[in-house]
């Protein structure tokens, strides 16, 4: 008879994989998580000669297996060779110390699989323990696991207002606290099964949100009362999604589902939406759910605002700033704060990635012996569309960078918008690329994703790409690919540009209309300081004036014709500076009729000034301009904004003490002059 060996991996093609390399000389099993790995043992342990265990899945990861195995004396009969992508040296001493006989990173060789496999069953000849057990109802988890599928897919065309990580994180969060909840309290039932149905309906708590329209949703702002109104509706709605489901009323899995997603905004004290209710009218799953959504939203990063830290996260949970919750799941949050972190970084990690992808069609192309199965080849082109079809969806120009053989990929939505090839050989050399994204930009972009480490992988930063001739901005966010936590270097890149354009236009508008004088359009006192000082600082050996101007008499122009005549002749007094200085040069409204203009000179400051002053000597509409202007030059008179500020203060005093409709510029004979701007004096 042949020796059976159970793979157990959460992706279906690392199976198919290693099912085409044993297949031959060994009996095969498959299960897709640690749940189902766990009832085939309860099963067949008795039959299984070696275990091929992925660590990092969904539901149960393989430390966990490997816990169930020491506890139920499996581990010593049968031989377990864990296989992952995760070659952290602490990963595999954890895996060792749980009793894992053998460490296999992927992507794995093919001879090597098969020498490792055969020297393990030869250490492991010893008959096996026979035990009879009770087998879980695997076909319920299947059943639940197929529902989740079904129900996702149902709701695929439509946009959910949360990434996928805060799904996984809702998960991660909620498994942990109902665990600790059991280990405080002997007054909530629930057995494995019912936290793990649990955790899985925790995925669908938010899909009442497709409803949202995207304006509200994804608002950078604080939302109005309005809006915040319509926000609370996807409470509701998710649950009568969930309610409508065809024929699956009585599926448990949708009953929990419906309650979280009903009922995971209620708050403790009766001040939650959309029922009111209080206290243990909320059922426990969506009490879980409603403490992981309030913490995870509040460390991850949204559109309206930045991440907080777990310390400031856990500080404003407890202190009630987010509502009330349980007191006795607050101690469970309080008693599992310390490992929220390790948890997260550590599932964040499952799934496939588009590195390990490439090794497996490496494996394929660079073995001749290796013959992939038909199911093999159809899961690989499966993971291939899918992929294109998810990134032409997101409209974001994904891309993949590969150090060794200096080869970029872009997804194919990407490379028809850009205008470019999908694959791209030596980059940075590029000739097409560099119409497109600015040499200067990719050498930034190649310095900053250096500077990453195994630690701290993940890069974003903004840059400008030329789409069909014009300008827009992108944020890129790119996380690279390290082969172990010792490297100094890494081994490739996958990230996206997403088209931040729009956002980034109107962040500029916001600055430039905060900088400006709303009735002339110059730039305002504040914005003006900080350009002034900012000239100085690196002014090296250039001269500069600074000019202060008073307009004479503008009191009658108000009196006689109105304060909407007066508003005009400042506009036009504006005008006439914008006239006559440089683009360089700076030009302020810093009071009521008074106006700032700081401009480069060089040897001498005369002509400038006797021209600006002769401009704003003129007429507009019958009213005759005067000015008076004072004038303060640095380095001459200071090197600070202050001083030269009140410098042209007082230059500007003699200049109205002296008859007015003239200018004066600052020296000694002055200094002691009274003021007619400088908040110094006044």
């Amino acid at each position: 008879m042949k020796n059976k060996i159970l793979i157990v991996d959460d992706a279906e093609i690392n199976r198919s994989l290693l099912a085409d390399i044993l297949s031959v000389e060994y009996d095969i099993m498959e299960a897709s998580n640690g749940v189902e790995a766990v009832s085939l043992l309860n099963q067949y342990h008795a039959d299984l000669s070696l275990i091929l265990l992925d660590i990092v899945m969904p539901e149960m990861d393989g430390f966990e297996v490997l816990a169930i195995m020491n506890r139920n004396g499996w581990i010593q009969s049968i031989p377990v060779i864990t296989i992952s992508a995760e070659t952290s040296s602490s990963y595999i001493e954890h895996a060792y110390d749980l009793g894992a006989a053998d460490y296999i990173s992927r992507p794995f060789d093919e001879k090597t699989v098969l020498r490792r496999v055969s020297n393990m069953l030869m250490l492991y000849t010893k008959q096996k323990i026979l035990e009879g057990m009770v087998t879980e109802q695997i076909i319920d988890k299947e059943k639940n696991n197929f529902l989740m599928v079904e129900i996702l897919s149902n709701i695929v065309e439509f946009r959910n207002g949360e990434s996928g990580l805060h799904v996984l994180h809702i998960r991660v969060i909620t498994e942990m606290l109902l665990k600790k909840l059991l280990e405080k309290t002997d007054e909530i039932h629930l057995s494995l099964s019912d936290i793990a149905l649990i955790v899985n309906a925790s995925a669908l708590h938010d899909i009442g949100k497709i409803s949202i329209p995207e304006e509200i949703l994804n608002k950078p702002g604080r939302l109005t009362p309005e809006e915040f109104e319509v926000i609370k509706t996807h409470s509701a709605v998710g649950a009568q999604i969930l309610k409508n489901a065809p024929n699956r009323q009585t599926e448990k899995l949708i009953q929990v589902a419906h309650d979280i997603c009903r009922w995971h905004h209620e708050r403790y004290d009766g001040n939650g939406y959309p029922d009111g209710l209080k206290g243990d009218e909320i059922p426990i799953a969506a009490q879980v759910v409603s403490v992981a959504d309030v913490y995870d939203a509040l460390t991850s990063e949204r559109v309206y605002k930045s991440a907080y830290s777990h310390e400031k996260a856990m500080e404003m949970i407890l202190n009630g700033e987010c509502g009330a919750f349980n007191p006795l799941l607050l101690e469970c949050l309080v008693e599992v704060g310390d490992r929220i972190l390790k948890e997260l970084d550590l599932h964040s990690l499952d799934g496939m990635s588009d590195i390990e992808m490439e090794g497996i069609a490496y494996e394929l192309k660079s073995h001749n012996e290796l013959r992939a199965s038909n199911r093999t080849l159809m899961l690989l082109e499966q993971e291939r569309i899918k992929y294109r079809f998810f990134a032409s969806m997101s409209q974001e120009v994904q891309f993949e960078y590969n150090i060794h053989s200096d080869l970029l990929e872009v997804s194919e939505w990407g490379a028809k918008y850009l205008g470019i090839p999908e694959l791209i050989a030596h980059p940075e050399h590029n000739e097409e690329l560099a119409r497109v994204f600015n040499r200067s930009d990719f050498a930034d972009l190649k310095k900053q994703l250096r500077a990453t480490t195994p630690g701290e992988p993940v890069f974003s930063g903004s840059y400008q790409v030329v789409i069909e001739g014009k300008p827009r901005w992108f944020k890129v966010v790119a996380r690279t690919i390290w082969d172990s936590d010792e490297d100094t270097l890494y081994s490739g890149t996958i990230g996206k540009f997403i088209d931040i354009h729009e956002e980034q236009m109107e962040l500029t508008n916001l600055k430039r209309l905060a900088s400006q004088d709303s009735l002339t359009g110059l730039y305002n006192h504040k914005a003006a300081k900080e350009m002034i000082e900012n000239m100085i600082v690196q002014r090296e050996s250039k001269e500069y004036a600074m000019i202060l101007i008073d307009v004479d008499y503008f009191k009658f122009a108000n009196d006689q014709h109105g304060h909407i005549f007066g508003d005009e002749v400042l506009k036009y007094i504006s005008q006439k500076m914008r006239q006559n200085i440089r683009r360089d040069d700076v030009a302020a409204r810093v009071g009521g009729d008074e106006f700032l203009i700081f401009v480069e000179y060089r040897d001498n400051v005369m002509p400038q000034i006797e021209r600006i002053f002769r401009s704003l000597t003129d007429s507009f509409q019958g009213f005759q301009i005067s000015v008076s202007m004072g004038v303060a030059r640095c380095p001459e008179n200071g090197v600070d904004y202050e001083v030269l500020f009140h410098c042209a203060d007082q230059a500007l005093y003699s200049a109205k003490k002296n008859g007015r409709n003239q200018f004066c510029l600052y020296d000694k004979t002055i200094q002691g002059f009274l003021s007619v701007l400088s908040p110094m004096d006044n």
